[in-house]
């Protein structure tokens, strides 16, 4: 045991020495999550350049269908994240079908930040996101750091709902291109530099014990 987390150790400092861990981290969530919100992008994506909710709820479905169709032949496990998207888009669409209100299409990216939110809640839920080396030496702080992604979700998307009252669709549009995907990529940012400080921390302690 001593020998191989010695060979751990090894690897994992290497890794952070070159940069590959940075590349290996961002590579890993990027793909997971994409896997994980497929039929959400699908969905989002189709509205946005059809303007038909019907067609973009139909696509985002069927796509969302085929993936689990897909990783069953594969025998690929699918996340609790993936089956909530699939929910996410039914909710959305159904919703904007009923409503045809257009202070709710706006308000929109508000429920799917609280939804991305109340599933963030989910302890540890990130973890299936870090590569090993993180999951496995600060799985405390990654944690925590999935918890905060939650309260981010909250934060942005009572700010949706603040702007969208408003009306004003120019402030609506700079609010929900600008600043709500800017606040994910400093989060993002300051969390990969948060995390590669703790596992280099830990894992020099870990080398002088």
């Amino acid at each position: 045991m001593q020998a191989r987390y010695e060979i751990v150790i090894a690897s994992a400092s290497e890794a952070i020495q070159s940069g590959y861990c940075g590349f290996w981290i961002a590579k890993d969530v990027f793909a997971r999550l994409a896997s994980d919100f497929l039929s959400t992008i699908l969905f989002l994506a189709l509205y946005l350049i059809t303007d038909n909710v019907v067609l973009a709820t139909s696509v985002a479905i069927a796509g969302a269908v085929a993936q689990v169709i897909y990783s069953r032949i594969k025998a690929k496990p699918l996340g609790f994240m993936t089956y909530a998207s699939v929910g996410l888009v039914i909710v959305l669409g159904s919703a904007t079908l009923l409503t045809h209100d257009p202070r709710f299409v706006l308000a929109k990216p508000s429920i799917a930040h609280f939804a991305i939110g109340i599933i963030m809640l989910k302890r540890g839920w990130m973890l299936r996101y870090m590569p090993p080396i993180v999951a496995e030496t600060i799985p405390e702080y990654v944690t925590i750091g999935g918890y905060a992604w939650a309260a981010l979700m909250f934060a942005l998307g009572a700010g949706v709902i603040a702007v969208a009252s408003t009306g004003d669709l120019k402030l609506w549009a700079f609010y929900v291109s600008v600043v709500a995907i800017g606040a994910k990529v400093a989060a993002f940012a300051v969390q990969y530099v948060a995390f590669r400080i703790l596992v280099t921390n830990r894992l020099r302690a870990a080398a002088r014990a």
